[in-house]
């Protein structure tokens, strides 16, 4: 353990962990779009910016990103300083240009006094903030069947040479972790669409419930070594067995 402070408040943080990390252990509020716990920090959306200082600096401070920025004994965090509000101001003002009618960008950017970007908006924005959670998770699930393409203004998230994939296996999970539900997933009769494919959905044998794909399965038990059967049951319906299990164990 390490003692820091954060807002002038002494905290015991762990050795090893992030500013951002400790900070929230402690309910210690710092905005962030691009963190997620399932994948390493980025530090690409530039929102968690702090200021910090030690003793030996004799005054000095800088700014860091505190998804990447490691607590060591005797540091000292300003979440909300003149520097910090700046900081995050300026990159809310760039977000709001890139994506001037997503909901999230629009919120956060309001609470530090932005309800219009003073740069120009995109002509054709959409919801994508590249904050990479998805290409990240996709990749950790041993995908890799999205990337971050093109440059500049151009840069945007999406399959190889824009072209379906057979390394998507349709778990949907790049949709469901998006900051700000920028990829399109439809679900309809047994059926999920995503990124140009249409997967296939298995049911629960228990509530008939769809929640996993035919080839999600397929790669899970070549890659992870599952056996089929670990798949015909949907978790909540698993849980549910457990509970019920261990009630009557606990009974007996």
């Amino acid at each position: 353990m390490v003692n820091i402070k954060i807002d002038g408040k002494r905290i015991r943080a762990q050795d090893g962990e992030t500013i951002l990390e400790a900070a929230s252990r402690h309910g210690i509020e710092i905005p962030a779009l691009c963190h997620h716990e399932a994948v390493e920090p980025w530090g690409g959306c530039r929102l968690c910016m702090v200021e910090i200082t030690k003793k030996a600096w004799e005054g000095w401070s800088r700014l860091v990103t505190s998804c990447l920025y490691p607590v060591e004994e005797g540091l000292e965090v300003e979440t909300a300083s003149e520097r910090v509000m700046a900081s995050r101001r300026e990159t809310l003002d760039l977000l709001l240009a890139r994506c001037p009618e997503t909901p999230k960008v629009r919120d956060l950017a309001a609470e530090y006094g932005i309800e219009e970007t003073s740069y120009r908006p995109r002509e054709e924005p959409d919801d994508c903030i590249l904050c990479g959670i998805c290409t990240r998770i996709c990749a950790s699930l041993g995908h890799h069947a999205i990337v971050l393409t093109g440059r500049g203004p151009a840069k945007k998230v999406d399959t190889p040479f824009n072209e379906p994939t057979d390394a998507c296996v349709g778990c949907g999970a790049c949709a469901q972790n998006c900051p700000t539900l920028a990829i399109p997933m439809r679900e309809m009769n047994g059926m999920r669409t995503i990124w140009g494919r249409t997967f296939k959905l298995i049911p629960c044998e228990s509530c008939g419930r769809t929640f996993i794909t035919e080839e999600q399965v397929q790669h899970l038990c070549e890659t992870e070594g599952f056996s089929p059967d670990s798949f015909n049951k949907c978790d909540a319906c698993r849980r549910k067995e457990a509970a019920a299990t261990f009630s009557t164990i606990v009974k007996w």
